[in-house]
């Protein structure tokens, strides 16, 4: 699996999970903590609207929260963490996964929930119009740094702008960007 976007991180900046209940009339998802989240359909695809902050695999074994920078780096299993490890951080930007705990087969999104491919991250790019406009119609008008340049948030999408943890265990980037994880091996820069 590799990141949708240019910088390799470890994020799973959280709540981008996509369910493939096109048909279905879903106004909100809950995770195995009882964390109820709104969702958005945007085309013909169902996305939560709310970063995912569940500290729980959906089998129910517990995620370990790992808040210093060196095991964080030697990690080979699923971890979470806030942002620079403030909690206050979480309230608003969920929690921070790494790629051991997104592709746990235990399952990290809401049961009947997964995490995107890139062909799904394409279908929502192009149904908003390309990769020139799309973010910006999927950006929150505030939390973000100025200039917030394009952001309408006009698909109830609510991307925030929650940083990020590079696999070095250092954060980068709260208020600047918000950045995705994909399910697919093969990754297209978008």
């Amino acid at each position: 699996m590799k990141q949708i976007n240019t910088i390799q991180i470890v994020i799973f900046m959280a709540a981008i999970i996509i369910s493939f209940g096109f048909n279905k009339s879903i106004s909100q998802a809950t995770d195995i903590d009882g964390n109820v989240y709104k969702t958005v359909k945007i085309g013909n695809q169902e996305w939560m609207a709310e970063n995912l902050n569940v500290g729980h695999y959906r089998n129910g074994d517990v995620i370990p929260q790992v808040q210093d920078d060196n095991e964080w780096e030697n990690l080979r299993t699923g971890a979470w963490c806030y942002y620079e490890n403030e909690k206050s951080n979480g309230k608003t930007y969920g929690k921070l996964y790494n790629w051991y705990a997104v592709n746990d087969p235990r399952g990290l999104a809401p049961e009947g929930w997964h995490i995107p491919s890139d062909v799904e991250w394409n279908i929502i790019i192009d149904y908003l119009g390309g990769g020139d406009v799309a973010g910006g119609k999927m950006k929150a008008k505030t939390k973000w740094e100025s200039p917030n340049t394009g952001a309408t948030n006009e698909s109830g999408f609510t991307g925030l702008p929650g940083g990020l943890r590079g696999y070095d265990g250092i954060f980068y980037y709260i208020g600047k960007t918000a950045d995705f994880w994909s399910s697919s091996e093969e990754s297209n820069e978008i």
